[in-house]
């Protein structure tokens, strides 16, 4: 990700957690195209994949970033983590058939975060920092409310989603 000049707030942060049986391939390929898909992240990516083994157990911690130009003076930056702690292979019926999958718990942890002014065009001096403020709490305040929701909506809505495909799987 691109270093970021402007100034940054965290506008959301939430962590839903599941403990059970799910396919986790088809979870993180479902929360990567659901993020993708749903908020128009570009560039969105992996920034870190750790995976430790314990027996026949894995243990992952998973990292993603991304970002999505709102205007040219606002952009939304977006931090997943996934923890995943006791994964491993199991076996189940379904429907007659024996389905290989996965059991273990999940930890993730969603931030939204709205950057201002994130090409620097106000940071060149003492004066524009000036202007900058006047700029934000005078003329477009009702539009940085506005973003603050949006971002805080996208990140609950995709923290739902992942709930919901979790709960339906343990369902199975």
């Amino acid at each position: 990700m691109a270093e970021t000049i402007g100034e940054k707030e965290t506008v959301f942060s939430s962590t839903i957690k599941y403990v059970g049986i799910f396919l986790f391939k088809d979870f993180y390929k479902f929360c990567y195209d659901w993020i993708t898909e749903e908020t128009g992240m570009d560039p969105f990516s992996e920034v870190k994949y750790e995976e430790k083994l314990k027996g026949d157990e894995k243990e992952l911690i998973i990292k993603w970033e991304g970002q999505k130009k709102l205007t040219d003076y606002f952009r939304f930056d977006t931090k997943i983590k996934f923890t995943i702690r006791k994964l491993k292979n199991i076996e189940i019926m379904q429907n007659g058939k024996k389905i290989n999958t996965n059991e273990g718990s999940i930890k993730l942890k969603t931030e939204g975060i709205l950057v201002r002014d994130y090409k620097g065009k106000f940071e060149m001096s003492g004066f524009n920092k000036f202007l900058r403020s006047i700029y934000e709490k005078w003329v477009i305040s009702s539009r940085i409310e506005e973003y603050e929701g949006k971002i805080a909506e996208d990140c609950d809505e995709f923290l739902s989603q992942a709930k919901a495909y979790l709960d339906l799987e343990g369902k199975r």
